[in-house]
């Protein structure tokens, strides 16, 4: 059996590039006030954020104690629901 003298090659081309979808990773942010019981923080936390109880006590004390918690991080589509969903039960938070 012969093969043909010229093989048709493959070509490639060398600039292409793989573009991946990067996303900056952003921080959803809890501010303290003089209004909201813990209980609440902490419920909301549960609630909204998919914390377990210990995590949305632990963050809902830096939050009174340090004046702010960043209390998820993640894509800026991902945050802005749970963003709302804070800010709607009268809590204060941001992204950022």
């Amino acid at each position: 059996m012969a093969f043909p003298a010229t093989r048709p090659q493959p070509r490639y081309d060398d600039d292409v590039l793989l573009l991946e979808d990067e996303q900056e990773l952003r921080a959803l942010i809890v501010y303290n006030d003089d209004v909201n019981t813990f209980e609440h923080v902490i419920q909301t936390l549960i609630d909204v954020c998919g914390h377990q109880p210990e995590q949305a006590e632990q963050c809902t004390l830096l939050i009174h104690h340090k004046g702010r918690c960043a209390v998820k991080n993640g894509t800026f589509e991902e945050l802005a629901p749970r963003c709302s969903a804070i800010q709607e039960r009268g809590i204060s938070a941001d992204i950022v």
